[in-house]
């Protein structure tokens, strides 16, 4: 039964549904591998033993009725630590929110349960989802699956680790710059951050409420579909029958392949290649206003997220990681008026880039210029960890701002993904689109 950490969570459905598969006995496998994994106090901040168990029964319970809830009732999936659970700790990885028990589920976390998948507990996280490393000294490190001594990327660094581990069939988390999409191209996983708005925040600790996106970290387009269907409360999308003959791609030069490394770079050019040779076009082009864009970017990030954070912060600020500290402190000086006017323009911006994307199906690019740095050196050389958690997210960073939908993909080569970009609103296209890539990719 091993085996079954290592299935998609649609596959594991199918196994419920065939009668091939008891919902117990996989939620046991998974628990079991949790409490003896030699990671698990840094992937899992909490888990929820006696939840699980009860919902794995009734989920057995439903399938042999013939009552199942949907593709994925049964399923054991993980929750990082900023989605309310009723009852049970959600501390969003800082010391400022210790000992914090909500009285209620999550919005995405209630619908998820009626969906029928199983919450094997919360996961660990960059402080308040502040960084795209995955790097938190006041909690926990996650580690990533290729390297321990590196970090998992961020924010939803445990989310990663417990599927790529196989501590859970697929992760929750949540994505405002780039932290679903990040720790899922270091650990070899799909990343599919969803259009602003889609799924509901209710419940959700925030970071930024103009740019927080929830979305689910998992091993294939299908499970990021059944997953998001389910928080959404929602049917998934059709993704049978596609391919990439006709599909037009447009590579996104400005910013987004500038100072690639040598492993990133090469995995995007191969799989570029492979997308070509099974019948999509690839066009590069330029969008020079998204240099204005990245210029005022820190200013509306960091307002927002001081502006929810600050009386926390400020009455404990010695009880937070210096660099997550320093950053959403970043927000205190920005004027109104300079957030308001930046706003406006990038609303303009927004449009502008959809008028020069029209052409294309999706935008690609390299998930992330670079590959997981090392934890000793991110704790001990203060201007490697800016460079490198800067760097780590200015490729996501790009759909976040122009407010559209986004999904990462592996490419083969370890902790490097390529990564689609859809404009508000086409989270289904992306998905089929996304389907179709992941086959000519395998």
């Amino acid at each position: 039964m091993d085996e079954w950490r290592w299935m998609t969570a649609t596959a594991l459905g199918q196994g419920i549904a065939a009668g091939d598969i008891d919902p117990v006995a996989l939620t046991e496998v998974y628990l079991s591998a949790i409490d003896t994994h030699e990671h698990r106090d840094r992937i899992y901040a909490r888990v929820t033993h006696d939840r699980a168990r009860a919902e794995a029964q009734a989920a057995a319970a439903r399938a042999a009725s013939g009552l199942r809830r949907g593709p994925l009732d049964g399923v054991p999936v993980s929750w990082k630590d900023l989605f309310d659970t009723a009852g049970v700790g959600t501390e969003a990885g800082t010391k400022l929110m210790e000992g914090r028990v909500p009285d209620a589920d999550a919005d995405v976390l209630r619908n998820a349960t009626a969906a029928g998948l199983v919450c094997l507990g919360k996961t660990h996280l960059s402080e308040i989802a502040f960084s795209g490393l995955g790097l938190n000294p006041m909690t926990a490190t996650s580690p990533c699956v290729h390297d321990a001594g590196a970090v998992a990327g961020g924010s939803s660094s445990g989310a990663a680790a417990s599927v790529a581990f196989g501590l859970a069939a697929a992760g929750i988390g949540s994505d405002t710059g780039g932290s679903v999409r990040i720790p899922s191209a270091w650990n070899d996983l799909v990343g599919f951050k969803t259009t602003h708005g889609r799924l509901s925040l209710g419940g959700v600790v925030p970071l930024c409420l103009t740019f927080d996106t929830v979305g689910p970290l998992c091993r294939s387009v299908a499970d990021a579909a059944l997953l998001t269907a389910a928080m959404e409360g929602s049917k998934a999308p059709n993704l049978t029958g596609t391919d990439l003959n006709g599909v037009r791609f447009g590579l996104l030069n400005t910013i987004a392949m500038d100072d690639l490394r040598d492993a990133p770079a090469a995995a995007f050019a191969d799989a570029t290649r492979r997308l070509t040779e099974a019948g999509a076009t690839v066009t590069p082009f330029e969008f020079e206003p998204m240099q204005e864009a990245f210029g005022f970017a820190g200013a509306l990030f960091t307002a927002d997220s001081y502006a929810w954070w600050r009386e926390r912060v400020e009455a404990a600020p010695d009880k937070m990681f210096p660099q997550i500290l320093e950053r959403v402190r970043g927000g205190r000086d920005v004027k109104a008026s300079n957030y308001i006017a930046a706003w406006h323009r990038l609303t303009a911006i927004r449009a502008e880039y959809a008028a020069a994307t029209a052409e294309f199906d999706a935008v690609i690019m390299p998930t992330a210029a670079m590959t997981p740095p090392n934890i000793e050196r991110l704790l001990t050389d203060d201007a490697y960890y800016k460079v490198e958690n800067l760097l780590a997210l200015r490729n996501t960073r790009v759909t976040n701002l122009m407010g559209g939908a986004a999904m990462t993909l592996p490419t083969g080569t370890p902790s490097c993904g390529i990564m689609l970009n859809v404009v508000a609103g086409q989270d289904d296209l992306l998905l089929r689109l996304g389907a179709a890539a992941e086959a000519a990719l395998a």
